[in-house]
């Protein structure tokens, strides 16, 4: 059984992603049923590319404006705006607006070890913001290849609302 914990979003470890903006683990990875997340995007920012999992999602908007591709359509989300994504619809998520936007991502984690975990389709939607691979694939590797490896970094005054 794992420990329980309080965890301040302020402080410890994020994870700077450059144009996929800002993260912070909430969960512990390596015992969570249930992976919990802090999205900071600024404008044109993308959380990930455009893909698909086994597991269902959801997204809750806390700050600012979003740009939800999902299924090869655009929608815009503002704050307070919650996104429920069952098993295996293909989206993702853009910073929108005049300045960041903060979200917090729930994931189950029943399906994401193994091959079945999900996939990254093809997405011509999703290629004008550049949030598609360039080719499908289920490789996270290949997927996001053209992008930086995430730095490790400490919480910035004016991250979260």
């Amino acid at each position: 059984m794992a420990d329980w914990y309080v965890r301040n979003a302020r402080e410890g470890r994020w994870w700077e992603k450059g144009p996929r903006g800002r993260v912070k683990d909430l969960v512990e990875e390596d015992a969570a049923q249930v992976a919990v997340n802090l999205f900071v995007l600024d404008p044109g920012h993308r959380m990930s590319m455009y893909h698909w999992e086994a597991d269902q999602e959801g997204f809750l908007v806390l700050s600012g404006e979003a740009l939800l591709i999902v299924e090869d359509e655009e929608r815009p989300l503002r704050r307070w705006d919650y996104f429920h994504c069952p098993a295996p619809v293909p989206h993702t998520i853009v910073g929108a607006g005049s300045g960041p936007c903060t979200i917090l991502a729930v994931g189950a984690q029943e399906h994401q070890a193994g091959p079945g975990w999900g996939g990254y389709p093809y997405s011509e939607v999703a290629m004008k913001r550049d949030a598609s691979a360039e080719e499908e694939t289920t490789s996270a590797r290949v997927a996001y290849a053209r992008f930086p490896d995430s730095q490790p970094t400490e919480y910035q005054d004016g991250w979260l609302p």
